[in-house]
């Protein structure tokens, strides 16, 4: 039986990029799991009214906090982060993985990176930092559902 991956953002500070993850889950088929507090007051009306009427369509959960998330999670959370060593077309991903995104102006704590199972990052060309939070999780879930999808076959 194969299990769902999931994309977690946490403590997002943009709600134009939740609705971007809500769209990238929809159509992709993978769980969307959102960590508060949030940057924005969470206004569902107004999701629907910017065209994020994949709300319905999205497969998502809300978290009061990252403890309540750890507590509730099963599975390996793996940190989309510029810190990490591991490219992220260099890691191993499995069915039941998360890949979680820290907060656009501060990404986690430390506390948290150090509780994550692993990191991966993108390369970035030149003088370029990284990229914008939802282009970056569209990439490594894609190779992630790539690599799940031949490890089934």
């Amino acid at each position: 039986m194969q299990k769902k991956i999931s994309l977690t953002l946490y403590q997002p500070d943009i709600p134009q990029n939740v609705g971007a993850a809500m769209r990238l889950c929809a159509c992709l088929g993978v769980k969307l799991n959102l960590i508060e507090p949030f940057g924005f007051a969470w206004k569902e009306r107004e999701f629907r009214r910017s065209g994020m009427d994949y709300i319905d369509q999205v497969d998502f959960e809300r978290f009061a906090s990252w403890e309540k998330f750890r507590a509730a999670h099963q599975g390996r959370i793996i940190l989309m982060t510029t810190k990490a060593a591991v490219d992220y077309t260099d890691f191993q991903y499995r069915d039941g993985d998360t890949l979680m995104a820290g907060r656009e102006s501060a990404g986690v704590p430390d506390a948290v990176h150090q509780t994550v199972d692993a990191g991966v990052l993108i390369p970035m060309h030149g003088a370029a930092r990284s990229m914008n939070v939802i282009n970056a999780s569209s990439m490594i879930v894609g190779e992630v559902l790539r690599q799940v999808k031949m490890g089934a076959s």
